[in-house]
Order: C-alpha cells, then sequence, then structure tokens
C-alpha cells in the first residue's frame, strides 16, 4: 500500500521528468493517433522502441495540463488494489485534460479502474509492451471503448530522419543491418540490444507468465531469432530444447510475439485448420536484435532482406501470409479478404535464380487472380511481363520509401 502524499510525490517527479525530455524526431504514427473522451487509445510495441516519447510528443499537441505516470518506476513497487481510490483522488484534484498511462497492464485489474475513468468521461492514453493489451478480452473489459495502435522501432524514412542522412542504397542497406532502435542507433553499442532482449525475455515475459526455466525460454528466442524467413515447427523444437510437449513450445511462442520480440507469418490457405496445422515462418521486429543476439556467424544478406520487407508490409497491413503450393511466394498482404500486395524477396537476382523467383511469384499471383507482383532486391530494377501479368522489380531503397 502507498500514502496519497507518496503517489502525488511520484507523480510530480516523474511528471517533471517526463516534460522536460527531448521530443526527438515526430514518429509517423503521430498523426494518426486519436485521443477521445469516453474511449482509450492503446498503443503497444516492443519495449524501448519509443512509445514513451510519442506520449510526449501527442502531450504536445495542443494539451496543456496532463497526467502522466509511469507504473515500471520502482517506487511503485508496493502498488496495490486499494491504492486506485488513492490515484483517482489526485487525477479528481489535478483535472487534466488527457491522462498518460505507461505500461500500467503491469497492475492486477487495471482494466476496471481504467474503465472507472472512462465512465467518468476522462480521455486516457495507455502504452504497453505486451500485444495483449490490443486482444478481444481487453475489448470486453473495457466494453469495446479501446482504440488500438502499434508502434514499431523506427520506419525507414524515420532511420533517414533520426540519423541525418540521405535516402541512398548504402543508406537503405545501412537500415537492413542495423535496424531502428533510437538508442542502439545512437551508440552502435551492442550491449544496448543485449540487454534489451534479456529485459523482454525476464520482465515481459518470465515475470509475467511465471516462466521459472528462463535459460531454456532465451535459448528458444535466440535460436528464433537466428532463423529468420525460415518455417518453425513446435514439434521439431520439443527434441532441441528437451521440452515434452509441444504445447509448451507453443504457449513460448505465443509469449515471444506478445511481447513483439518475433512475429510468426503462416501460410495461406482458406481452412483455418490448415493454417494452424502448416509450418509458421519467423521474423525479428527489429533486424539490429539479428545483428546483435543471433548465433549466426555470416551476413545472411537474403534472409535480413526479407526480413526487412516483412517490417515494412508489417507497419501497412495486419494480415500477412507466405503462399506454398509447387513454388513458394514470400508475403501476401491481405486487406478485407482480398490481397493488396503480392510480394517476392531475392537479394540479386540472376539467371540461375530467376526461373525459379518468377514460378513462386506467379502461382500465387494466378491464385489469387492478381496481374501485378513485385519483387524487391537490394538494387536491382526491372520489369518483367509474363504473359498477362506484370512484375515489378524494385530496389530495396524505393521499396521502403513507398
Amino acid at each position: 500500500m502507498l500514502l496519497r502524499q507518496q503517489i502525488a510525490e511520484i507523480i510530480d517527479s516523474q511528471q517533471a521528468n517526463f516534460l522536460h525530455k527531448d521530443t526527438g524526431i515526430q514518429r509517423t504514427l503521430l498523426s494518426s493517433l486519436q485521443v477521445r473522451k469516453n474511449f482509450a487509445l492503446i498503443i503497444t510495441g516492443v519495449r524501448r522502441c519509443g512509445k514513451s516519447t510519442l506520449l510526449l510528443q501527442l502531450s504536445k499537441t495542443g494539451f496543456k495540463n496532463i497526467f502522466y505516470l509511469h507504473f515500471e518506476d520502482t517506487r511503485l513497487a508496493g502498488f496495490e488494489n486499494q491504492d486506485f481510490a488513492r490515484l483517482a483522488a489526485e487525477i479528481e484534484e489535478r483535472k487534466p485534460e488527457v491522462i498518460l498511462f505507461d505500461e500500467i497492464q503491469i497492475i492486477e485489474n487495471w482494466e476496471l479502474f481504467v474503465r472507472q475513468l472512462l465512465d467518468e468521461g476522462h480521455q486516457i492514453v495507455i502504452t504497453g509492451s505486451n500485444a495483449s493489451l490490443l486482444s478481444k478480452e481487453l475489448g470486453t473489459k473495457l466494453t469495446g471503448r479501446h482504440l488500438p495502435a502499434e508502434l514499431f522501432p523506427f520506419s525507414y524514412r524515420e532511420f533517414l530522419s533520426f540519423s541525418a542522412l540521405e535516402s541512398t542504397p548504402e543508406t537503405a542497406e545501412a537500415y537492413n543491418k542495423n535496424g531502428g532502435f533510437p538508442e542502439y542507433l545512437k551508440s552502435q553499442d551492442g550491449f544496448v540490444l543485449n540487454q534489451l532482449l534479456e529485459d523482454i525475455l525476464y520482465r515481459d515475459i518470465a515475470v509475467r507468465y511465471g516462466i521459472r526455466n528462463i535459460k531454456v525460454l532465451k535459448q528458444l528466442a535466440v535460436y528464433l531469432i537466428s532463423n529468420i524467413g525460415k518455417q518453425v515447427s513446435a514439434n521439431k523444437l520439443t527434441a532441441l530444447f528437451e521440452i515434452s510437449a509441444a504445447s509448451t513450445i507453443l504457449e513460448y511462442f505465443t509469449y515471444l510475439e506478445n511481447a513483439y520480440l518475433i512475429q510468426f507469418v503462416p501460410q495461406f490457405s482458406y481452412s483455418l485448420k490448415k493454417q494452424i496445422r502448416n509450418k509458421k515462418k519467423v521474423y525479428t521486429l527489429d533486424l539490429g536484435l539479428f545483428s546483435e543476439n543471433s548465433i549466426v556467424f555470416s551476413d545472411e544478406h537474403g534472409r535480413r532482406l526479407e526480413n526487412t520487407v516483412f517490417l515494412h508490409l508489417r507497419r501497412k497491413y495486419k494480415e500477412l501470409y507466405y503462399f506454398a503450393e509447387k513454388g513458394e511466394c514470400d508475403f501476401i498482404a491481405m486487406q478485407k479478404g482480398k490481397p493488396a500486395e503480392i510480394v517476392q524477396v531475392c537479394y540479386t537476382l540472376h539467371a540461375d535464380n530467376l526461373p525459379r523467383e518468377l514460378d513462386g511469384l506467379t502461382e500465387a499471383m494466378d491464385f489469387f487472380k492478381v496481374k501485378k507482383g513485385k519483387i524487391v532486391t537490394l538494387s536491382q530494377t526491372d520489369t518483367i511481363q509474363s504473359g498477362d501479368r506484370v512484375i515489378e522489380v524494385v530496389a530495396l531503397k524505393e521499396f521502403l520509401e513507398g
């Protein structure tokens, strides 16, 4: 339990620090955020991707009186459910225009408190490093009164702005290697991303879900990060990690994905059962994590490129699949039940691999009855006519600018 005076002092201390922070470069997501009365705007994303900075930018879009509280403050370690009443009293006294809660999901029954504040007519913005904040279950607890948004590490355009660079093939390749975590881009110190991985595994997963065997969890995470762009199977990993049940591996998959450490892309099928049964391809949420935490000792140019293309598409679309019949196509981006983009990825096209890349892409185009497809390469550009199909070969730089 905390005294109200303690809570008030923590709020004052945090807000003073918060409001004096550097606002950094404006995030692209900022322009699309809506703060509405009686609705909670919930922004999720991987730890250290800039959610708190985005909150600061949002607070400076016309709000004169804000209320900010970050629940991972060690001074709030003793916060209990009964302390919500004291916190509510502080909010009532301060009469803010908008309430900003950072990582409130670590407090049990926080949803009930937020719903109470919504019922009182407050405008609320919440950030959290777990995708479960966007779940249907949360929508039920908040009676559907929440607006979801996701923040990722820097996009290519944000990377250029942050690094004060022009868009060139060389800067696109640098982004393909370094990713978009602000702290890492500043320091180029691999320890930053080593520690980030530890924080995600311990604070966002092990503590949250009560996992005792952190060693196996870390080994699995490193394995998945090291195998970006490859198909993975829970059944095959049980023996590798000496885990008796595939269901345990699947649970770990969910935890790692909810923490935004990795993401899985299923094979497209109109049958949901087949989607669940088929192998999924794994990607990491930032290439810096691959550079600094993988156990791969080669450059893996092709898989890096594929992961970067995945991230660009993931920012634009909620539904991504890979297609595999006779051949394979890397990405089918779906929107409202229809393919919005069909994309193949190849680091360098040449006479030996061109037929294979075209076969996989055109097979997917014919399956979906789409006449336009795309092959993303590092630096090549071209247009290929295949029957009545048009295939655009684009360089990574142009693709990331689109």
